[in-house]
């Protein structure tokens, strides 16, 4: 009875040692790739998903994902091939679940959704200059009727500001302690919604006196850049992929978007601006507009500014004092730009080329 005993001990052990060696084993036999390159794919095209094996094992079913929604479901491994087509564009996570007849594990990738047209080119004219104070390094811009309101960055030196944009003369201004580092604003139910980069604080103001009437935090998005408006919803840049939608009331982070062309998924917007039902984004450190549905993401226009910052003094950084700033008077259908610590805030208009 007692040799028994050990010899049932022993061959339990030696099934236990076995299973776990043998999920080890699982863990690295499976192997996910797809047809595209790069993992790339235009919104409504086809993509195959193959998974080969180092050993074969006896698998119950193999369930296919797309940012958690089923998409298919078999119960042997042969290439899946299938037409994707998401309502919004961007990286999407794919998952493939192979089941076993007593555990499971998880394949993983990622695949880009592009956009199925390239964005229209356009160019400027500038329509008239207005001076614009070189103390101001500029992260957020907005009208409110004639009036600008403008939010300046930089440790020591961040503020809130509204503006005379005709002479450039400062009419108010609260300037920030030194611990935070300003970003972008919007104006949203006559409060100013203003953001700083890293410190994960947004400070709300009342737009006729600018006292300061409460604060509010990131919770999901990376860091605070720039600040849009549509009326009814609020959106927000954070220097990764994705432009965030937030609650109007709360300031939460509901879900995002991610601009992307004909070729890959963008990031490093900056400062934002609403302008005729698309979001108005610049690109740090680069003299262009993206035009960009907030719907779906898709970058349906790109604003050629390569040549203004020549229009402005000499002698500026150029990775650092670069255009960031966009302005829509919207009571008289005109647009603004400017740039960091720049000498004139510029009135343009566009052209597709």
């Amino acid at each position: 009875m007692t040799s028994l005993y050990k010899t049932l001990c022993l061959l339990s052990l030696s099934v236990l040692i076995y299973s776990c060696g043998d999920t080890k084993n699982l863990s690295g036999n499976y192997t996910l790739k797809t047809s595209k390159a790069k993992n790339a794919i235009t919104n409504g095209e086809e993509i195959s998903f193959s998974i080969t094996a180092k050993k074969n094992y006896d698998i119950d079913s193999i369930v296919y994902a797309i940012d958690g929604k089923r998409l298919h479901k078999t119960t042997a491994i042969k290439d899946y091939t299938t037409k994707i087509q998401t309502p919004t564009l961007g990286r999407k996570k794919v998952s493939v679940t192979i089941y076993f007849p007593n555990e499971s594990i998880n394949l993983k990738t990622t695949i880009s959704v592009l956009n199925d047209k390239a964005p229209k080119i356009y160019g400027y004219k500038i329509v008239n200059r207005f001076p614009h104070k070189t103390d101001s390094y500029t992260q957020g811009l907005e009208f409110v009727g004639d009036t600008l309101y403008e939010s300046a960055g930089k440790y020591g030196e961040s503020k809130l500001r509204k503006v005379d944009y005709k002479t450039g003369d400062v009419l108010q201004e609260v300037k920030m302690d030194n611990a935070y580092f300003a970003e972008g604003l919007t104006v949203y139910n006559d409060k100013i919604y203003q953001l700083t980069w890293k410190e994960n604080t947004g400070f709300i103001y009342n737009l006729s006196d600018f006292e300061k009437t409460g604060t509010f935090t990131y919770n999901k998005s990376k860091e605070g850049w720039g600040l849009c408006n549509d009326g009814t919803k609020v959106y927000k840049s954070d220097g990764s992929t994705k432009i965030w939608t937030l609650d109007p009331n709360t300031l939460a982070e509901q879900s995002y978007i991610e601009p992307t062309n004909h070729k890959s998924v963008s990031k490093a917007f900056n400062e934002l601006e609403f302008i005729d039902g698309k979001i108005y984004a610049n690109t740090y450190q680069v003299a262009s507009i993206a035009i960009i549905d907030p719907t779906t993401g898709a970058i349906e226009g790109l604003i050629d500014l390569t040549s203004l910052p020549k229009e402005v003094q000499s002698g500026l950084d150029p990775q650092n004092e670069v255009l960031n700033g966009i302005a829509y008077k919207a009571n008289e259908g005109r647009l603004f730009v400017t740039g960091k610590h720049w000498n004139t805030l510029f009135e343009i208009e566009i052209f597709e080329k």
